[in-house]
């Protein structure tokens, strides 16, 4: 059974399944992506086969991507403080042609000086795509709900989807010799020495936890949770992760017992206390003390893994605490991966919006 979290209760909004989940990437062009239940597995290899090539043409052919958004405008809403998000948005727009208007709003929520639907209806009418980091889950799906051009979740409380794209994607890149060879084609799934994927996610069942928990069983993964008692994923992400594992071959396991990490691909863990959450940060370092990556736990994590993996790599959304969730030994070790991820968020990104935005 899944540990329960201390989140509030989750319950989807129709808006995020008013259409079927996106089984190409040509059906995602003019639609939103507030989490990843709204793609398929092949349209998710697609975009992992698209950001592979604008990654190597980024540095073959310097301006290829130019062309395909060349005068589009899209806007960053940031509720919340950002280094990656920010940056690869920002940057990813430029190479694709397009230019992003960055709107800070960490001192006022959405909402507050104006209605969210009036908020939306006038961008609407200036933009052609809106870019949203923000607090509440509610709050986008409302802003995705008035406005008519598509909205992008850069971040919720619930869900970060363009990091679990990522996650992924680095994942993608690492699949055995023989995948790699045939790495652009699309439909291509994951093998490492034979067999899925098996990640472990180890830590706070937050909004990333959800989004990698997603995209994990929906590429037909393995992916385990372990966290503390009461602070797992919540049941309602649980249980579509449960039906997409059906659906894709993939398996979910939720669990509190370190020992559970034995025999991973991948360890991945996040900051313990999230924007937000001051106010818990004493209790929160307590009750994680015990679930820290530290050496002993990725030896034992890379324990029956084929040696061409070269041991369980990690991962880590950032900004890291060094010391804290994670040793200094680990997060620079040559399997720690973090950079990698970092900078795929700039190429997942890309291919989203080229295929959200396509002319």
């Amino acid at each position: 059974m899944p540990q329960i979290s201390n989140h509030a209760p989750y319950s989807a909004n129709p808006i995020v399944h008013a259409l079927p989940a996106a089984r190409t990437l040509a059906e995602l062009r003019g639609r939103d992506l507030l989490t990843l239940t709204q793609l398929t597995k092949p349209c998710v290899l697609e975009l992992f086969a698209l950001a592979t090539r604008l990654k190597r043409d980024r540095v073959e052919r310097g301006d290829y991507a130019r062309r395909l958004l060349d005068n589009r405008t899209i806007i960053l809403i940031f509720e919340k403080a950002s280094l990656r998000t920010r940056i690869t948005f920002e940057t990813g727009a430029g190479l694709l042609g397009a230019r992003a208007i960055y709107m800070d709003h960490s001192q006022q929520r959405l909402g507050v000086r104006e209605s969210i639907k009036d908020y939306g209806k006038n961008l609407e009418r200036w933009l052609d795509a809106i870019v949203a980091r923000v607090y509440s889950q509610a709050a986008i799906e409302e802003l995705a709900e008035h406005a008519a051009v598509p909205v992008i979740n850069a971040l919720s409380d619930r869900f970060h989807p363009c990091q679990g794209l990522a996650d992924l994607l680095t994942v993608y890149e690492r699949r055995d010799l023989e995948t790699q060879s045939r790495k652009d084609e699309v439909g291509e799934g994951f093998a490492i020495g034979g067999e899925q994927p098996r990640i472990a996610y180890v830590g706070d069942g937050n909004n990333v936890c959800h989004s990698l928990m997603h995209a994990a069983v929906m590429l037909g993964c393995h992916i385990t949770v372990i966290t503390p008692k009461n602070y797992g994923p919540e049941a309602g992400v649980v249980a579509e992760c449960e039906g997409l594992a059906k659906t894709n071959g993939g398996s979910i396991e939720v669990t509190t017992k370190l020992a559970a990490v034995e025999r991973h691909h991948a360890v991945y863990t996040d900051v313990w206390v999230s924007m937000g959450q001051a106010d818990e940060e004493g209790k929160r370092l307590k009750v994680f003390a015990d679930y820290q990556i530290d050496g002993d736990l990725m030896s034992k994590a890379s324990s029956g893994l084929p040696a061409s993996w070269g041991g369980a790599k990690f991962m880590h959304c950032l900004p890291a605490r060094r010391g804290v969730e994670v040793t200094d030994d680990v997060i620079d070790a040559p399997t720690s991966i973090v950079y990698d991820q970092a900078e795929n968020r700039m190429h997942a990104q890309n291919a989203l919006m080229a295929a959200i935005l396509a002319k």
